[in-house]
């Protein structure tokens, strides 16, 4: 089995990531291949695994994620950093199976006239404004659901629904629902302006597409990347039809780690 180790510069995850490679490179049944994996182990927390996730973009049909962290426990990582060799043997003993989460298509047009980005998301994108209140056209399938004013919108995924979007007050979404949440960041409502004020679901048979009413100075994110330096026209949203998908050795179950990372251990029976 091929195998590439995808970590950060951290000191603690530099000392794993040698360990490991150490260890694959001492087995008969595994070898190390950046350019073309079929496991990506990720070496860290959270924002490696999403580093990891976009650095092969273009192989995530192909490859299944594995994520070890060396901090605290992260959505997306289910080892730890003394279990260096407990991994090892299960890709050792690898029987091909996974569990796969939706992933966010982002289609983004602009006023220059260039051409369009097209880019996935794992966990959220947003739209701000870098000076002032932003306004935009919501629009949901095609018909305009409201006029927003505020800092901006929160757009993500069923497991990035635990990330920024609760943050700004988002709902909490399994990832057996394929569905795009859409949560607003400090609208404005008055006597003159008014928006929904509450998160919104949209399933896969519909997209979101905002429009900024000035295209210059705008904010666009997608997981960890950024656009600032182009006028933005318009950004429409949808499930991809991509998915991104973990090796399944020891996946914890998602309900356990939101009540791992938000409740704690220590519930009575």
């Amino acid at each position: 089995m091929r195998i590439a180790i995808y970590g950060n510069d951290r000191k603690t995850s530099s000392e794993v990531a040698t360990k490991l490679s150490q260890l694959i490179q001492s087995s008969d049944e595994l070898v190390l291949d950046e350019l073309n994996p079929e496991v990506v182990i990720s070496v860290g927390g959270d924002g490696t695994l999403l580093s990891a996730f976009h650095h092969y973009n273009d192989l995530t049909e192909k490859v299944r994620f594995v994520g070890i962290h060396t901090g605290h426990l992260g959505f997306y990582t289910d080892w730890r950093d003394n279990e260096v060799e407990q991994l090892v043997s299960s890709l050792e003993h690898d029987n091909g199976q996974s569990v796969s989460y939706p992933l966010l298509d982002i289609e983004v047009s602009y006023s220059d006239r260039g051409s369009s980005d097209y880019m996935v998301a794992l966990n959220e994108s947003t739209v701000k404004k870098l000076f002032g209140t932003m306004v935009a056209k919501v629009y949901i399938k095609d018909q305009l659901f409201e006029n927003f004013r505020g800092d901006g919108l929160c757009i993500s995924t069923p497991t990035g629904s635990t990330a920024y979007n609760k943050s700004v007050g988002g709902a909490i979404i399994s990832p057996n629902f394929n569905a795009v949440q859409v949560a607003e960041m400090a609208s404005i409502n008055n006597r003159v302006f008014r928006t929904i004020g509450s998160p919104i679901i949209v399933p896969p048979t519909e997209s979101v597409t905002i429009v900024p009413m000035v295209s210059l100075h705008n904010v666009l994110t997608c997981d960890q990347l950024l656009i600032v330096d182009r006028p933005i026209k318009a950004i429409t949203y949808r499930i991809s039809q991509r998915r991104i998908y973990f090796a399944k050795y020891r996946h914890t179950h998602f309900w356990e780690r939101v009540g791992n990372s938000f409740i704690g251990d220590d519930l009575d029976d």
